[in-house]
């Protein structure tokens, strides 16, 4: 399985929406990957389970990622994902939130999958039997530094048919502590014939060709470096991998990137609930644009839609943000 450029929009709860993907998508990422999904939820069209993993029809280079614990709900839900235009199924067995991995509920999931691997086979089978698209898989190191078992993971699950593994260089109980050990990824790489993508702490084009570098990783993935640039998966691809540059909006360019952004938000969520996700957005551009004097807190707590569309245009087109 071969992405170009390998270079691939990390899954992040509340972010990675559909209305984000696209722009990311559009400057020319090699990936992008909807926010995780409950697997039984999605099948039982619980409220906001479907909507996480919405694609969109003709989307290109587009993943869904699932969570779950019991193999008739991920296959099912792996159906239903193909049916309605998903490119790439991902198997998340990587994340680390207590409400994920707890035993409670429908049982543990996400990275908790690490300590049980005949289970997580049984997981990685149903999925891979049940669509014709390709199917990947995303893990830590392991669960903790006495259990670092990703490499021996990555093996049954390409033996069981996964394209693509993509590891987060710290084991379940750092959480986000630390730094990502991406060398530890190496370990992986060495341990497959398929890609292997390095994710963790890469947030730009120095972090991601020194993750590269130590992991010997097929390419990487970006998380928080994205938020409020939407176009940074391109500039590393285009550092790293000579892709085409992308043209960085400054000014009224960018205030019309984000003006773009936020009705996309209103269409995908509803006028209400449009602007209240879209406030976080609107932040993020602004910690990358800088933050004009008393607009911040307007943008970000105001409910007339008119009103904010008025704020975004004085507070990205300023003359003195276009020559930036």
């Amino acid at each position: 399985m071969a992405l170009a450029p390998p270079v691939l929009l990390a899954p992040l709860a509340g972010i990675t929406d559909l209305p984000f993907r696209q722009l990311v998508a559009g400057f020319g990422a090699g990936l992008v990957v909807s926010e995780m999904v409950a697997s039984q939820e999605m099948v039982q069209a619980k409220p906001g389970a479907r909507e996480k993993a919405e694609l969109g029809y003709g989307c290109a280079r587009t993943a869904v990622q699932l969570a779950g614990r019991e193999a008739y709900w991920m296959a099912e839900a792996a159906r239903l994902a193909e049916a309605n235009g998903a490119r790439i199924i991902d198997i998340n067995m990587g994340c680390p939130a207590k409400r994920v991995t707890s035993s409670s509920g429908s049982g543990a999931s996400g990275s908790a999958l690490m300590r049980e691997p005949d289970h997580a086979l049984r997981l990685i089978e149903a999925v891979v039997g049940a669509v014709s698209v390709p199917v990947t898989l995303k893990c830590r190191l392991g669960w903790d530094d006495a259990t670092r078992n990703a490499a021996n993971l990555a093996r049954i699950a390409e033996a069981a048919g996964v394209r693509m593994v993509t590891v987060h260089g710290r084991t379940r109980q750092q959480f986000y502590k630390g730094h990502a050990d991406w060398a530890a990824i190496a370990e992986v790489k060495a341990a497959v014939k398929i890609p292997v993508i390095a994710n963790g702490d890469i947030t730009d084009t120095a972090s991601a060709r020194t993750a590269l570098a130590r992991s010997n990783a097929d390419g990487v993935m970006i998380g928080r470096g994205a938020k409020g640039a939407p176009w940074r998966l391109a500039e590393i691809a285009a550092d790293l991998f000579g892709t085409p540059a992308p043209d960085v909006p400054k000014g009224r360019a960018l205030a019309e990137l984000v003006a773009v952004h936020f009705e996309a938000m209103l269409s995908f969520y509803g006028p209400v609930l449009g602007n209240r996700m879209a406030r976080k957005h609107v932040g993020w551009y602004l910690d990358c644009a800088g933050d004009p004097a008393g607009l911040r807190r307007r943008l970000q707590t105001e409910t007339d839609n008119a009103e904010v569309r008025r704020l975004i245009a004085r507070a990205f087109e300023a003359p003195e943000r276009e020559a930036a």
